[in-house]
């Protein structure tokens, strides 16, 4: 694995409008030591980028305001509500009101305020903040906003504090605040002299909150940002010293896992041994509660063997008697018509169907909770714990204000964490027994119960006339997907910034990131979903995987009618410069076009979203000795061999966060496309743990990776987070084709292949931990 910075693509109109030097807006709050905070303005930074093409597009709504825009915007009101601390003991604290599950925001959160500090990055404190209802939409992490939304907010804070920190150096100093200067840690006099921050951090504090100007410092200045820089809390990971939230101590809080329905949402009837299950070794508590019956003991191990002894009559749950087929069979009703009918041109159609994928991570579902008749108190990893907190009030019959949710570091999201069912599960838990809890999702609950990616289709149509693209269309129909209320409401309250109209909270996410990156003449598309009661979420890059997909297979498709190399066919009708420099960063790195073995192919796919572009090139092994090769219990199939991938983000505040995000992004594009899948039979998933549930393994996983981070001249940082996904999933779809002939029209690829294992059973609920694992390591 392998990455390279390359040179930034000739600039475009529109595409960046620097903000210079200006003036920035910032708070001394009233208090002890030194504190302040920022107050963001709306700055335009990004824009349109200039046409290039045959017959234009009209242009698409995320090309002039986008997700990250509205997140931002309703972000905007509460930015000063973000401070900064300057410790006594010359440390800088500052509480991230944002949730890190393993993406790495701890650290570029720490890289920002360093360089604006002139700090060391371990001298920069930075911790998770506590649910905050009066951030109102400032405390939720989604959508690969995180660093777009708080950037400047965090700058402007940081450089107030460092030049409250010179003017009171430069006092005690009696020299000009113009003559000195920081370093880590230090304000630097002439003569040698110098202060530490703690020293001045009560001096420099202000008695009343009062509005002040700032200037950040020039990006040609920085020493921190675009630097790599490994996660802060890199060793700790490694050594298993990291700590989640099923890891804290928390006085009386014994592990609870629930007994849960066979069908997906089976809610409980009659317990028949409920005193017998409640006198077994360990256990503390026994009582039904809305989603199962809750068990509370000694050890979770106690509390797994009772929920298995537990005999339940369950009452049938939301898709009783449903399948995949019934329900592609209502998903492929529901699709929208075409604008264009068939024959205007050249007529190309195609359709693809995407089965549901668990959104399950590598830290299960959990939550502590301790409910008290006058207050409750909650640990756990959520994404945004102000709804929650609301939400958890309503369970336990409190205000708000009695509850406090404490918001822990995860170990994996995927989306899944912006729903926090955990949270409210134990709260109620807790509420029931009257006792606190450490509730824990096994990972057949994710699998079987957890939240899923819909299923969903994607129908395209081309009309082409000779060397010309006359229409496209793209139609994505899909299973309900569930918008968690704190990612939708900040949206809700931003639409009116954008072009809407009347649509959905699903159809305003849809239509705020996705664009058709071609110059195709008349262009169109919608999104229509159909309410199946299923548990689905906001899985990572929620529409664009498959969208992605669908359109860059139509690409190569249309290349092909027309005579075209795909490369050649992209480069000529993409809209942008940047966009063509992604691609030719992978055409060239890759060796696109170079002498392969028959039943291997390489394959192309483009992405733009979250402010940025992204490219990807990937070589693929479909000969039967690759796809064949035995794995016990496991699958092999084809494997993709090399990838390598471009992506311009804008400033880059850490290429080595950059780059980890981007392989964990590739990974999931290779599961999507290969691998993994939920089978849905008579109202439940068979799948019920990683075991059976095949996301990319060692042996599948690529053993040539090659990075590829495009300079940008950008004053700001695009999203990052869900970016390596779309480009990967429609390149790896359609290096498949040209391997092996055939377009394929369903993904993953192996979901209608027999099981190669043998499907657990729903009851009891829990599948047995092996005991033989030493026997079949690899």
């Amino acid at each position: 694995m392998a990455h390279h910075r390359l040179a930034s693509p000739p600039k475009e109109t529109g595409l960046h409008r620097s903000v210079g030097r200006r003036k920035f807006l910032g708070y001394l709050i009233a208090a002890p030591t030194l504190v302040v905070a920022a107050e963001l303005a709306r700055e335009q930074v990004f824009g349109a980028s200039e046409a290039f093409a045959t017959i234009p597009s009209p242009p698409q709504t995320p090309e002039a305001y986008d997700l990250l825009d509205a997140l931002r915007d309703a972000a905007r009101p509460t930015a000063n509500l973000i401070r900064v601390e300057v410790n006594k003991d010359g440390t800088v604290s500052f509480a991230l009101p944002r949730s890190d599950n393993g993406q790495g925001i701890i650290t570029s959160t720490q890289m920002i305020i360093a360089e604006e500090m002139d700090l060391d990055v371990d001298q920069v404190q930075v911790t998770l903040a506590d649910a905050r209802p009066e951030l109102l939409f400032n405390q939720i992490t989604g959508g690969s906003s995180t660093t777009f939304t708080t950037y400047t907010p965090i700058r402007v804070a940081a450089a107030l504090a460092k030049g409250r920190l010179l003017e009171a150096g430069a006092q005690l100093l009696a020299q000009d605040v113009r003559t000195v200067t920081a370093r880590k840690g230090l304000v630097l006099g002439s003569g040698g002299r110098s202060i530490p921050f703690s020293a001045l951090a009560e001096k420099a504090a202000s008695s009343t909150t009062q509005q002040v100007e700032v200037v950040l410092k020039a990006r040609e200045s920085f020493t921190v940002i675009g630097k790599a820089q490994n996660k802060t809390d890199a060793r700790d990971i490694v050594t298993g010293r990291k700590v989640f939230a099923t890891d804290l101590q928390i006085p009386d809080a014994l592990p609870t896992v629930i007994c849960r329905a066979p069908d997906l949402n089976g809610t409980p009837g009659d317990v028949d041994n409920i005193d017998d299950v409640r006198s077994m070794p360990g256990v503390t508590d026994v009582e039904p509660v809305s989603t199962g019956v809750a068990v509370r003991a000694r050890t979770f191990g106690q509390a797994i063997d009772a929920v298995n002894a537990l005999k339940v009559s369950w009452k049938r749950g939301t898709v009783a008697g449903e399948n995949d087929d019934s329900v592609l069979k209502r998903v492929k009703a529901a699709e929208l018509p075409m604008a264009v009918p068939a024959g205007v041109g050249r007529t190309i159609d195609r359709s693809f169907t995407f089965y549901f994928a668990s959104s399950s991570s590598l830290e299960t579902n959990c939550c502590i909770a301790d409910v008290r008749k006058d207050r409750a108190e909650l640990w756990g990893p959520m994404k945004n714990p102000i709804a929650a907190q609301g939400d958890v009030a309503k369970i336990c019959g409190l205000p708000v204000g009695a509850v406090t949710m404490h918001v822990t570091q995860g170990g994996g999201s995927f989306g899944r964490k912006l729903f926090y069912d955990a949270a409210l599960e134990a709260a109620e838990c807790s509420k029931a027994f009257g006792k606190p809890v450490k509730l824990m999702w096994t990972r057949a609950d994710d699998s079987r119960q957890g939240r899923v990616h819909p299923m969903s289709t994607g129908r395209v149509r081309a009309q082409i006339n000779g060397d010309s693209v006359v229409s496209y269309e793209q139609r994505h129909t899909s299973v309900a997907t569930q918008i968690n209320p704190g990612l939708g409401e900040p949206v809700s309250a931003a639409a009116v910034k954008a072009p809407l109209g009347n649509l959905t909270l699903s159809e305003s996410i849809f239509e705020l990131t996705q664009v058709t990156p071609y110059e195709f003449g008349v262009s169109t598309r919608f999104l229509n979903e159909v309410d199946m009661r299923f548990n689905t979420t906001s899985m990572r890059n929620i529409y664009s995987p498959n969208v992605a997909t669908a359109r860059e297979v139509m690409v190569d498709q249309i290349a092909d009618a027309m005579g075209k190399d795909p490369y050649e066919f992209r480069r000529g009708f993409l809209k942008t410069d940047r966009l063509r420099a992604a691609l030719d960063a992978v055409a060239k790195k890759g060796r696109w076009g170079r002498s392969m073995p028959k039943g291997t192919a390489q394959g192309l796919g483009i992405h733009t979203e979250y402010k940025g572009v992204t490219a990807a090139l990937v070589e693929i092994d479909c000969r039967p000795d690759t796809v064949n090769r035995p794995i016990r219990e496991g699958v092999t199939g084809p494997r993709v061999t090399k990838v390598t991938f471009a992506v311009d983000v804008g400033l880059v505040i850490n290429p080595k966060g950059l780059e980890a995000q981007m392989m964990g992004g590739i990974n999931d594009a290779l599961a999507l496309i290969l691998t993994s899948s939920l089978h849905l039979d008579d109202g439940h998933f068979v799948e019920a743990s990683w075991d059976n549930y095949f996301y990319t393994r060692q042996w599948n996983t690529p053993p040539d990776l090659d990075i590829i981070i495009l300079d940008s001249e950008a004053d700001e940082p695009g999203g990052a987070g869900e970016f390596g996904l779309a480009a990967t999933c429609g390149a790896i779809a359609n290096a498949y084709a040209r391997a092996t002939g055939t377009v394929p029209e369903y993904f993953p690829i192996n979901h209608k292949d027999p099981f190669p294992f043998e499907p657990k059973p729903t009851v009891p609920p829990i599948p047995e931990s092996p005991t033989d694992g030493l026997d079949h390591t690899y």
